[in-house]
């Protein structure tokens, strides 16, 4: 089955009370317990926001350059994603709405390429 990815940038959150929020991380949690118990679920996760670390690996000198902080040109980045491995598009759109509505915010749906099959005659 393919899988799909389902994210949202922070950007897209938007400003809103603590008590707001509160509200959506149960939320949140039960609709991934609701992909956990549907087969569904690869992955998911929150990324840190403030506290956590952020670098950059740069490859367009000569070196790869590794620094600090978010790439210079982004304008917005990842606030969390899920996987899901799910039969087709309608299926993916469907786990992303009950995402979103449990969160409260925009989410985009991509499927992952296929992946490349491993040769059969290689060790």
């Amino acid at each position: 089955m393919p899988e799909y990815l389902l994210y949202f940038n922070q950007q897209w959150v938007g400003d809103h009370p603590e008590e707001w929020f509160r509200d959506k991380g149960p939320r949140a949690m039960a609709a991934v317990r609701e992909m956990e118990e549907a087969g569904v679920h690869v992955f998911s996760g929150g990324l840190e926001e403030e506290d956590g670390p952020i670098y950059s690996a740069d490859p367009t000198g000569d070196e790869v350059l590794v620094t600090d902080g978010p790439y210079v040109e982004t304008k917005e980045f990842l606030g969390g994603f899920a996987i899901v491995d799910v039969p087709d598009d309608e299926a993916a759109k469907m786990w992303a709405a009950k995402i979103a509505g449990a969160c409260g915010w925009a989410h985009e749906v991509r499927r992952f390429k296929p992946r490349p099959q491993a040769d059969q005659g290689a060790p």
